[in-house]
């Protein structure tokens, strides 16, 4: 199933993700694999869990090309899961607990998982989805206690590791396929800014998450302490920090906000800190200022897609002057710019994103021409994978993102940029959190309506935010109306969900 054909590495050294969870086991001994709460599991356990795990997989005649399905939150139970899949050398699918049961069915009927593991809040979801075998993740020692353990399963590059579903809200789910050659070249993006086998990095979004797995698996890998959060709470983070002394953490953007806004955040010492890892959406420049000023420790901004094919860094302490950017792509990222036509433009123009990376899917999991339909390729014949981002490249090779191509404004025949508008709302004193999409407009064909949220104790009202945001607006970009909200929708992983922001005002007109 290789579609993307990503570029060679040269002198590459390819990880063998379970063959390391064993060698970890065998060096580490008694020092912390995994810490949820009150319970720390160290890593000879770990390693003896993983091998058991496996082991029944396999007594099951569960291996390569084999699939195996999670439903649960996060849990000490759901990394074992996780490892011991893979370990075994079949494929994992932590499915999305967000999303409906219809779009889970949907998922389930299409990688056809051999087992599906549901933790005890799962399990009536879980017993609709007319998956093959369901079993209690809660129970996932008791459930291999039966047999001894296995050794790691041999592993080819292009076998696959885990396939990771978009939510699926409507229509065919994507899943997107990942092989062990993604996943070994992934490590190298977040070990050039410092993570070691001595770190602590602490999760706290879902484990179906491309974003979670970007500091989990690392960490596992080098043999680092593994610190999850089963729920994200600002003052549960700050406690966790202070008792448990991190060295890392990899959070989204509303996260970083909502510590920000925490009264007793200042009060922690978080002084442990190395640096943080932002990444799933743009990080606006006055929320860096505050993280930068009022946190020990780097903050580095990661750009990509769980499909692969871009990556871009920016390393906040090193570049206080490109903070309204997402930095430069990492070493052997090849990133361009395309127009409406699908044209290569010249540096400096703005356009779509697309990039070829040495991490590339191998595909959407049974959708060929959904899969074609995401492939650019260049004037040399090269794969690249479009990011239906709208940006462009400054002259030093930062990458400035506008907004998602479908998100784009068009108004009276007139481009308009979400995120510039936001950027200006957020600017506002009273203004915490803010969103601009498109309505309809008999004058104009669209127009845009800004959605704000107030911080606490603000008094100002929606005419006085439009009018003061106008102000230093372009013409053409001047909101029509605000409207002041409570909160604003968010996935599991803090991306604002325009859809549904948009639904209630272009339903009426089909």
């Amino acid at each position: 199933m290789q579609y993307f054909t990503p570029p060679d590495v040269a002198h590459e050294t390819f990880l063998d993700f379970g063959a390391a969870l064993q060698a970890n086991a065998r060096r580490n001994g008694q020092v912390p694999a995994v810490v949820l709460d009150d319970r720390t599991v160290s890593w000879a356990e770990f390693g003896d869990m993983v091998a058991r795990v496996s082991g029944q997989l396999k007594a099951l005649g569960i291996g390569r090309g084999d699939f195996v399905a999670s439903l649960s939150e996060n849990s000490v139970e759901h990394v074992l899961l996780y490892c011991a899949v893979v370990s075994a050398g079949a494929c994992i699918v932590p499915l999305p607990f967000s999303a409906t049961p219809e779009a889970l069915a949907r998922m389930v009927a299409d990688s056809a998982p051999k087992l599906l593991f549901a933790s005890p809040t799962q399990a009536g979801v879980a017993a609709t989805l007319r998956a093959r075998k369901v079993e209690d993740l809660a129970g996932l020692m008791d459930w291999a206690a039966a047999v001894e353990p296995a050794a790691p399963a041999e592993i080819k590059p292009d076998d696959l590791f885990n396939i990771i579903y978009s939510s699926g809200t409507t229509g065919q789910p994507k899943g997107i396929v990942h092989d062990h050659r993604f996943r070994s070249r992934q490590l190298s993006r977040i070990t050039r800014f410092g993570l070691t086998g001595d770190d602590r990095l602490v999760i706290s979004t879902p484990i179906y998450s491309n974003t979670t797995l970007f500091g989990m698996l690392p960490t596992l890998a080098l043999g680092g302490t593994l610190i999850v959060m089963a729920k994200f709470s600002t003052v549960g983070f700050l406690e966790l920090s202070r008792r448990l002394k991190p060295d890392f953490a990899v959070l989204v953007p509303v996260q970083f906000m909502r510590l920000m806004a925490e009264p007793t955040f200042d009060d922690y010492d978080l002084s442990s800190y190395r640096g943080k890892f932002s990444t799933s959406a743009p990080l606006p420049g006055p929320l860096i200022a505050q993280v930068m000023n009022r946190w020990p420790g780097n903050l580095v901004e990661v750009y990509g897609m769980t499909e692969g094919g871009i990556s871009t860094a920016l390393n906040c302490e090193a570049f206080p002057d490109k903070w309204d950017t997402v930095g430069r792509p990492g070493d052997g990222v090849d990133m361009r710019i395309i127009d409406e036509q699908d044209k290569e433009l010249p540096a400096g123009s703005y356009g779509e994103v697309v990039g070829r990376a040495p991490s590339m899917m191998q595909a959407y999991h049974n959708l060929p021409q959904v899969t074609a339909d995401l492939r650019w390729i260049s004037p040399e014949g090269l794969d690249f994978i479009r990011t239906g981002d709208m940006g462009r490249f400054d002259e030093d090779g930062f990458l400035h993102l506008l907004d998602r191509r479908k998100d784009m404004i068009i108004s009276g025949g007139f481009n308009i940029y979400a995120s510039d508008l936001e950027a200006v709302l957020r600017d506002h004193p009273d203004v915490t959190d803010a969103a601009v999409i498109a309505i309809p407009s008999d004058e104009w064909g669209e127009t845009p309506l800004g959605l704000v949220v107030l911080r606490d104790g603000a008094d100002a009202d929606a005419q006085a935010i439009r009018s003061w945001a106008n102000e230093r607006l372009g013409k053409t970009q001047r909101l029509s109306a605000i409207e002041l909200k409570d909160d604003l929708p968010r996935s599991e992983i803090g991306k604002i969900l325009k859809r549904d922001l948009r639904a209630p005002y272009w339903s009426a007109t089909g």
